[in-house]
């Protein structure tokens, strides 16, 4: 078992609440009250943090503006002895926020880097959201202009995983609006706001119906959002193989007939399979027989 107290010359990456103050493990506790210094992305957010737990350190602004910088003025503590805590404002450093290039370069440096787990809104919103089967792809935030939004979506659009995706209130509107769009308005979707806190919310969707449920409600855009997207396998069957399939059947078989059959072999619905059928039909496929 790992010693409580933080080691001489050893960097450590703390998890930290995604919102209620209380959800921090003892070992990130004992860890930040024994380091020689603190580095965190927003000062005041951790100060907050650390009054509630009574600990009082030096802290060092550690954020994406000053993050390369920082780094080395911590790389040359750390290699003097001193022992050094990274934390960001919520849950766990080097997911979506600064982080990542510090613990890269200490251990470029040679320097020892211990982990401290904690909190995620990922995990957290997955436990909750019951949506896919344990396979799941964490994008981070989307592109924020709504061109780019819908190419990200594009390359993402048949992947057969839970998609879970961190969106800004003054942006979750037209976010979802384009994972509709792109996505289609029959996929499921979890939106999950303000987690652990106070006014925690994690609704289920359809797509079509997500951006209308925020509007309804101006609370409903308020807090940091993850968003959860059913994965394309649980879609309808694949169209390329089910009109492949189709149009063997139609080849031999009178529209009714292979209809029933294709419903037999790929398990989808029976309208989806016919409104095929008739469109293969019309557009004069060579070998359909008539119904």
């Amino acid at each position: 078992m790992q010693d409580a107290a933080a080691a001489p010359g050893s960097l450590y990456i703390v998890g930290t609440p995604i919102g209620n103050l209380r959800d921090i493990t003892l070992r990130a506790l004992d860890i930040l009250k024994t380091v020689d210094l603190v580095a965190a992305e927003d000062t005041r957010v951790t100060q907050t943090l650390l009054n509630a737990h009574g600990l009082q350190k030096k802290l060092v602004a550690l954020h994406e503006h000053n993050e390369r910088e920082v780094t080395e003025r911590l790389i040359a503590d750390l290699a003097a002895g001193r022992s050094v805590a990274y934390v960001s404002d919520a849950g766990t450093p080097g997911v979506s926020d600064p982080g990542a290039h510090l613990a890269r370069r200490a251990r470029a440096a040679g320097l020892p880097v211990f982990a401290i787990p904690g909190p995620s809104a990922v995990a957290t919103a997955l436990s909750v959201a019951g949506i896919g089967d344990g396979r799941w792809l964490f994008y981070g935030f989307l592109p924020n202009k709504a061109a780019a939004r819908r190419k990200a979506l594009e390359t993402l659009k048949a992947l057969p995983y839970a998609l879970v995706f961190y969106e800004a209130p003054h942006r979750v509107r037209e976010c979802v609006a384009d994972l509709a769009a792109v996505l289609g308005p029959e996929r499921e979707i979890a939106i999950a706001r303000e987690l652990t806190k106070l006014f925690e919310q994690v609704h289920l969707c359809r797509l079509e119906e997500a951006e209308a449920w925020l509007a309804a409600d101006a609370n409903h855009c308020r807090g940091e959002f993850v968003l959860i997207v059913q994965g394309a396998a649980a879609q309808a069957a694949d169209a390329g193989a089910l009109r492949a399939t189709l149009e063997i059947l139609l080849a031999e078989l009178p529209l009714k007939q292979a209809v029933a059959l294709a419903v037999k072999l790929t398990g989808e619905k029976k309208n989806t399979v016919y409104e095929l059928a008739l469109e293969l039909q019309k557009h004069g496929h060579p070998d359909a027989h008539p119904a």
